[in-house]
């Protein structure tokens, strides 16, 4: 049991740092000005195909790691 722990410390840690990397180096969401005015227009052909850019794989990835770093800390916690 206690090399379980041990294990999913690392990994939790481990899921953490490439976590913040990852949302660290993402870019803002706000459009400034021109969004506010404009109404950010989504009907563009790279609105629509965001999620095929390297932007929009790297959003999908920090979601996954978003999902696995709570699953590890509840199994953490109940392990505790």
């Amino acid at each position: 049991m206690a090399a379980l722990k041990i294990v999913l410390t690392v990994v939790l840690v481990a899921v953490c740092i490439v976590m913040t990397v990852m949302i660290l180096s993402q870019e803002g969401k706000s459009s400034g000005l021109s969004g506010s005015i404009a109404g950010g227009a989504t009907e563009t052909y790279v609105a629509q195909n965001r999620g095929r850019t390297p932007e929009g794989k790297m959003e999908k990835w920090t979601k996954i790691l978003i999902a696995a770093f709570l699953v590890l800390a509840l199994a953490l916690n109940i392990l505790n």
